[in-house]
Formats: structure tokens, C-alpha cells, sequence
């Protein structure tokens, strides 16, 4: 049931749109001068190399990131996100050779009040993450259900939070759990800041995970999805996106324009981009 490993697909372009749109949620949270908890559901193993076998035998990134990393024209938002993974590769920083988690990107960015809970339950990947953050005070690392844990976890004493929940959807049951924890969770923290990332293998079944979470009659839901190609029967990801409960402001209008520029520069023929609240105030 654990047997998947993120390295396979580190830095793909489901990877640039996910680290970029968390990374500006993070700067935008942060205009408020206040203490936030990250919390993470699924931390997988804290970076990645890409020189390493399961980078090199999908060559995923090559696709994503790679896309990226010489462009001179990057939206600042997508600059802000290139400049962040070439802060791990600073040894040869013309050169793209590791590429960092979600919470290796958040560490950067967090503040000297901010804490970060990590849940990781593969048995490798918690102790690369717990050996990647075990002189961080500001973060602990917890091996575990993630889903149960964010349960657990909320409401924090800080009172404000950003939550990524970023599972493998290895098991079909878990596009049921992952939309009744969310519910539950923000009836517990009505105030935080909840970002699902998503596949789009077979649509119909992304799209009933994601109707629940919109019929449920919770406020402010906004959909940021990026397709590479259409959506088909075949075997493999067509679309990924981000489903964002209370995002910050401006984070649609950054994500149009972050959107706009990966459709024409990581897209593929007939892929298509969503920036679209799916339910409002």
C-alpha cells in the first residue's frame, strides 16, 4: 500500500505548479506580520536527486522544472519558484541536480515565529525527511497518517495555517478520505488555509472527490488546474491541480498569470488551463 516514492516524478510539471502556487501562498500569508503552522499530510523525503535512478528512469523533470530553469522571461511568481529550487543546487547553480519537497521549499520562506508539522508514513521516506529537519526546532516530523494527524492537528494556537495535502491516491478509497478529512477539518478551523493537489488519471473520479468537497457548504473554494493533454481512458496523469480553501487574496490573479505562461511553455497540444472559484463567499 506504500510502495509509492515521489523521486519517480520529483519535479515534473504537476511539481511546478504545486510548488510554485504553495510558495506564493506562503509570501502572501506572510503580509500579515502574524505566527502560521504549515502542515503536511504527505511529506515524502524532504528533496530529491535528480541524478539519482527513479528521477532518471521517468526523466519527468526534464518535462517540468527543466522547462524552466533557463528561461529569461518567467512571470515573478515563477521566478520566485525557479530561484527557490536553485538555492539547493548553489554548488553548481547553472546545473539542476537536486529538487526540494514541499516542506524544503516552505523552510526557506519560514518565518522565525512560523512552526512546520510534517506526517510522512513510507518508513524511508520519513527517515530521509526526519534526518533532513533533525536540528530544525522550528519543525517536527511525525511518522504517521498524515489525514489523522491534520484532524489532530487543528485548530492551532497560532489560529492560522496553511495545509497541503498532497497524497500518492494509491488506494481508490482515498479520494473519499481525503475530501471527508478536509470537511471535517475545516469545521474544526473554518479560518485555515486548505490545499488539496490532485490528479486527473480517470476524471470522473477526480470530479466526484472534488463535488463533494464543493456541495459540502464550505466558503471560498477555488480550482488551479493545468491538463497536458486531454483527458482519456489510457493509463497516466492527464491534469493536476490545486483545489485552494480560503486562499489568500490576489492568489487567483497570481495564478492566471502563472497559469498562462506553464499552458504555452509546459503544455502539450489541446492541454488547457482553470483558474476558476467553483464556490464563492
Amino acid at each position: 500500500m506504500l510502495s509509492y516514492r515521489h523521486g519517480y516524478h520529483a519535479g515534473n510539471y504537476a511539481d511546478v505548479l504545486k510548488h510554485a502556487i504553495l510558495l506564493q501562498t506562503l509570501q502572501l500569508m506572510h503580509k500579515k506580520d502574524k505566527p502560521l503552522v504549515y502542515i503536511d499530510t504527505h511529506a515524502g523525503a524532504g528533496g530529491y536527486a535528480l541524478t539519482d535512478e527513479f528521477a532518471q528512469k521517468t526523466g519527468e523533470y526534464l518535462e517540468g522544472v527543466a522547462k524552466l530553469w533557463n528561461k529569461t522571461d518567467l512571470p515573478k511568481s515563477l521566478q520566485d519558484y525557479v530561484d527557490a529550487v536553485r538555492h539547493f543546487n548553489e554548488d553548481n547553480p547553472e546545473e539542476l541536480n537536486f529538487y526540494p519537497g514541499s516542506p524544503a521549499i516552505i523552510d526557506m520562506d519560514l518565518g522565525p515565529k512560523d512552526r512546520m508539522l510534517l506526517h510522512e508514513l513510507h518508513g524511508t521516506d520519513h527517515l530521509l525527511l526526519d534526518e533532513y529537519f533533525e536540528q530544525d526546532k522550528q519543525v517536527k516530523v511525525i511518522k504517521g497518517d498524515g489525514l489523522k494527524g491534520l484532524i489532530a492537528a487543528v485548530p492551532p494556537l497560532e489560529r492560522r495555517a496553511l495545509v497541503l495535502v498532497d497524497p500518492s491516491y494509491e488506494i481508490k478509497t482515498d479520494y473519499q478520505t481525503v475530501a471527508e478529512t478536509l470537511i471535517k477539518a475545516h469545521k474544526r478551523f473554518a479560518t485555515g488555509v486548505f490545499m488539496l493537489w490532485y490528479p486527473v488519471v480517470n476524471r470522473a473520479q477526480t470530479e466526484e472527490m472534488l463535488s463533494r468537497l464543493a456541495g459540502s457548504g464550505i466558503k471560498r473554494q477555488l480550482r488551479i488546474e493545468q491538463a497536458i493533454k486531454p483527458d482519456s481512458n489510457e493509463f497516466g496523469m492527464t491534469a493536476a491541480g490545486l483545489w485552494v480553501i480560503n486562499p489568500p487574496w490576489q492568489l487567483d490573479e497570481i495564478a492566471t498569470e502563472m497559469l498562462d505562461y506553464l499552458g504555452k511553455n509546459l503544455g502539450q497540444a489541446d492541454g488547457n488551463v482553470i483558474v476558476k472559484w467553483e464556490v464563492g463567499e
